[in-house]
């Protein structure tokens, strides 16, 4: 008679291993011994009989116990082991869920519908406003001749005579079992005889439907609506999937966003940058005035509070925030050219030296470029 293994030894785990540790080194040894991935191949159908053995022992509470007092006679007239046919579906439904290797259960069970992802294009200002929207989604809905069944209205869908509507089929492999997909129904555990001519029996079909969506007031880029069982519709009477809308804000010629506060820029003259002034500039509010304190300098940002964006589900808002550009005159006459001279002296700046001063800079740039 031929010495049996330890099995703890067989799996590779110490007497104290858990109950996921076991399973961790049974599905190594399942995978690289299964007779699928090894054809007419006695000896890896031998480790993976062996293997599938000791982990039947070990994941069983009572069986393991029996072993580790007793040893292999501690099993003999039970249920252990391979001494009785083993259906292998329930181990591999354990250790690899539903599907192990083309094997496994195809149960019809109801399945849900696959969720969609909608990309929708808004502009700054339906942003800034919030707007309602009608979107035109294609999706997979559920058959409305056949109701879903993949059957011709007034005909019925028959159970597998096969498989009995299992969707599977239960083969012997020595002393043990194993299942695979009913090929008569291909898994489905039913049969049309008369398909449905709207769907070709396929259950559903793909439409494109009109769907409202409220924006809300300071929306921003990535930010996701998710609309419940608006996706596909599912298979066997399960639920539809859903449909998440994610919003793209279009650029703005004149507006950029740096989170609530809207960017812009306003260019202004020297003596208004030096005296000071009030000027008119856009929002996406209508016109705003902004005052522009005296001694502003050129890329100096000035805010007007409160009349940037929305912020997103709140009654609070962000800046207006203006970039200051400063215009240099042209073609100064020569009462103009002799007044800036002459601040110029009382700034002790010199407009005709070598080392250019400001004013020359600021004044003859124009010039020479014409030249």
């Amino acid at each position: 008679m031929v010495q049996k293994r330890d099995y703890y030894d067989i799996l590779d785990v110490g007497r104290d291993a858990d109950e996921d540790q076991i399973k961790k080194a049974y599905r190594k040894l399942a995978i690289k011994y299964h007779p699928d991935k090894n054809p007419d191949n006695k000896e890896a159908e031998e480790k993976f009989k062996e293997a599938t053995e000791a982990y039947d022992v070990l994941r069983t509470p009572e069986k393991r116990q029996r072993y580790d007092q007793f040893g292999h006679a501690g099993l003999e007239g039970t249920s252990s082991g391979f001494d009785f046919g083993v259906n292998l579906d329930d181990i591999f439904s354990e250790v690899f869920g539903d599907v192990f290797g083309g094997f496994g259960r195809t149960q019809n069970r109801p399945k849900q519908g696959r969720s969609l992802q909608y990309n929708l294009e808004i502009s700054l200002e339906d942003a800034f406003n919030g707007k309602e929207v009608t979107i035109e989604v294609p999706r997979i809905e559920s058959c409305p001749e056949c109701k879903g069944s993949g059957a011709e209205r007034g005909t019925t869908v028959e159970t597998c005579p096969q498989c009995y509507g299992r969707g599977q089929i239960t083969q012997s492999q020595g002393f043990f079992t194993m299942s695979r997909p009913c090929p008569r129904c291909r898994g489905e555990g039913e049969i049309i005889q008369s398909p449905c001519r709207n769907c070709n029996g396929q259950g559903r079909i793909r439409v494109k439907r009109e769907l409202k969506l409220k924006i809300d007031k300071g929306v921003d880029n990535g930010i996701e609506y998710r609309l419940q069982g608006e996706g596909e519709a599912g298979t066997l009477g399960g639920p539809p999937g859903d449909l998440h809308v994610v919003i793209h804000i279009q650029p703005h010629q004149q507006f950029s966003r740096d989170g609530n506060d809207l960017i812009t820029s306003a260019k202004i003259s020297f003596a208004q940058a030096a005296l000071g002034s009030t000027i008119e500039i856009n929002s996406l509010e209508g016109p705003q005035k902004l005052n522009i304190p005296a001694g502003t300098q050129y890329g100096d940002q000035l805010r007007i509070h409160g009349k940037g964006m929305p912020k997103y589900r709140s009654s609070s808002f962000g800046d207006l925030v203006v970039k200051i550009g400063i215009v240099t005159p042209k073609n100064l006459n020569e009462q103009q050219r002799k007044l800036l001279e002459q601040f110029a002296e009382l700034q002790d700046e010199s407009v005709e030296s070598e080392q250019k001063g400001f004013w020359d800079k600021l004044f003859h740039h124009d010039d020479d470029e014409k030249k």
